[in-house]
């Protein structure tokens, strides 16, 4: 069914007008000038048809069809004003859904979750292994974190300088580099091709080979020795980033995520 084109903004000053009786105060009341408020509800009289109020030696009254029309007017804001408290609910809601790249989340943000989820028990996580760009949409994410030079057409923050660091076996190991896609190194043939840079990490660690990888991504298995660098982090423009559209960016769930993951 088609919907008849509603002028909401000449609606919203005829309300102010007809509660005040007073285009001065209306204007007063919606931070314009008395001539707006008049242009407003003569351009609404003109679409509607109508006259909705006379001036009269005592001031201004309303018609009786502004007035007919009023009740129904107020009723239909006030139902806007609970949709837009609805569509605003998710705001506080308990669900957080995060898209993130497989590795990353084995290596990096599931502990850090945990942590958070910890201290914030009413919390639950969905998570999705994504690489790259995703559809916020389609996927009803609230957060996306990917491996790229910038957030994109998103909102977002880096969560650490970008760095890569090659690592091998704490004891010695292969010296033949172990490639995984988006692996900056181009030396060398890689004897091992695996899916992603922690897989890479994992072969490392038990002399395979050696892996370059994003230092962000390494940092706990070389600060536990699982593995060592074997050359100091080298910059990049490639870094983790938090990426969300303005919308997701705005709710509190988000921000505070966000900030704790920062820290």
């Amino acid at each position: 069914m088609k919907r008849t084109h509603l002028p909401l903004n000449g609606l919203r000053v005829f309300d102010a007008a007809a509660r005040h009786l007073s285009f001065t105060k209306a204007a007063d009341e919606l931070a314009v000038t008395p001539a707006a408020v008049g242009q407003q509800i003569r351009a609404l009289e003109d679409m509607l048809g109508v006259v909705l109020f006379r001036r009269t030696p005592k001031g201004l009254e309303l018609t009786p069809e502004g007035e007919k029309g009023l009740d129904p007017l107020r009723a239909g804001f006030l139902q806007f004003e609970e949709s837009v408290r609805a569509m605003q609910s998710g705001q506080t809601s308990n669900y957080l859904t995060i898209a993130a790249p497989r590795d990353f989340t084995a290596k990096w943000l599931t502990p850090r979750l945990a942590q958070y989820g910890a201290a914030n028990p009413d919390l639950q996580f969905t998570l999705v292994s994504a690489d790259g760009e995703v559809d916020f949409t389609e996927a009803n994410l609230d957060l996306a974190i990917r491996l790229s030079d910038g957030p994109g057409e998103h909102e977002g923050v880096m969560l650490a300088s970008g760095a890569f660091v090659t690592v091998a076996a704490k004891d010695g190991g292969a010296e033949t580099p172990i490639g995984w896609p988006g692996c900056p190194a181009s030396e060398g043939v890689s004897a091992l091709r695996l899916g992603d840079a922690g897989l890479a990490i994992d072969a490392a660690s038990i002399g395979l080979g050696r892996a370059t990888v994003p230092h962000l991504l390494a940092e706990a298995d070389i600060a536990a020795g699982r593995v060592r660098a074997v050359d100091n982090a080298k910059e990049s423009n490639l870094a983790y980033w938090l990426v969300a559209p303005l919308p997701q960016w705005r709710q509190k769930k988000v921000k505070a995520l966000v900030e704790a993951l920062v820290d």
